[in-house]
């Protein structure tokens, strides 16, 4: 394997890290769906938690993001 074909699917395999992002935002949503629902109560207090899980997890699919096409276009 030359270094050309192992750059691509290094970028292929980080871009993975992108897509699943978007499993690990919809996994939060539906927990903070879950525990509101079954305690309305206590919903201000997960609501907190629910954004900054959402924020933590753009960052990385961001990043995984930026380091795909760094590999495939700089690399």
């Amino acid at each position: 394997m030359d270094a050309e074909a192992a750059k691509f699917i290094g970028a292929g395999l980080a871009a993975m890290g992108a897509g699943l992002a978007g499993i690990g935002v919809g996994y939060i949503f539906g927990s903070h769906l879950l525990g509101a629902f079954r305690n309305p109560e206590a919903e201000p207090r997960i609501s907190g938690r629910l954004f900054l899980g959402f924020a933590v997890v753009e960052a990385l699919g961001l990043i995984a993001a930026v380091v795909a096409l760094y590999l495939a276009f700089a690399g």
